[in-house]
């Protein structure tokens, strides 16, 4: 029952996507870097707390 589940979460959030880009480019190219400036942001801020760790925890 859950895999049925999936596959159509899967499949509505592949036809918003589908639907965004074609009605409205602009808005999802926004979408799009938005989504990257996260995870460019956690990635930044994992490294910056990996490098806290490998100098002990101290400021």
């Amino acid at each position: 029952m859950t895999v049925n589940a999936k596959k159509i979460a899967v499949y509505v959030l592949v036809v918003f996507a589908l639907y965004v880009i074609i009605t409205d480019p602009a808005k999802a190219a926004d979408y799009v870097q938005i989504g990257f400036e996260g995870i460019s942001d956690a990635a930044k801020a994992i490294g910056d707390f990996m490098t806290w760790v490998a100098h002990g925890g101290k400021s």
